[in-house]
């Protein structure tokens, strides 16, 4: 028997993203980001039957970046965290097919990303914020997740905040494996 996630249930998550590519500026690295995300479930208006609605009420990743190559020569560690808890439940888990049962889980996120390096001009961490949404989307066969694999719907774009047209970092891929980590 199928079964989705009982509203109100908050479920935590590991993630490890390996050998993610990401442009800062005009220098590409490969960086590899750590940390967990934590789900609160909510009642789907839309499609109450087959799914829900998952609010991230805690998303936080680091990655160490090389030393003495690409990038300023000086390593450093970028952080992601989430914006705000407030923000619409976005995400969704939808239940495909019952036996033996499949679920698509949607993942929506927006964040703040927070390149700190040694060694920088004085001018403190790089602050970048997401242009539009993250989205990841994960084929399960249970919920939550034990190292399913979810994969980048379109690359992600990160601005400087009071500057939003102006593209200083994009997430090429986002190979995350999530859970059972």
């Amino acid at each position: 028997m199928y079964r989705l996630p009982p509203v109100g249930a908050e479920i935590p998550c590991s993630g490890l993203a390996v050998n993610t590519p990401l442009k800062i500026r005009d220098a590409l690295v490969s960086v590899d980001f750590r940390g967990g995300i934590k789900h609160r479930v909510e009642h789907n208006p839309d499609d109450p039957s087959n799914s829900v609605r998952l609010r991230i009420v805690g998303h936080r990743m680091s990655a160490d970046l090389p030393g003495g190559d690409t990038v300023n020569d000086g390593g450093g560690t970028i952080t992601i965290e989430q914006n705000e808890v407030d923000g619409d439940a976005e995400s969704t888990l939808r239940l495909t097919q019952q036996n033996p049962p499949r679920y698509e889980h949607r993942n929506i996120l927006s964040f703040t990303m927070t390149i700190d390096q040694p060694g920088e001009d004085g001018n403190g961490p790089l602050v970048l914020t997401t242009k539009q949404p993250m989205v990841l989307v994960g084929q399960l066969t249970q919920f939550p997740p034990r190292g399913d694999l979810y994969t980048l719907e379109q690359p992600v774009e990160l601005v400087d905040p009071d500057d939003p047209d102006n593209v200083l970092a994009v997430i090429q891929k986002f190979p995350v494996k999530v859970g059972g980590l």
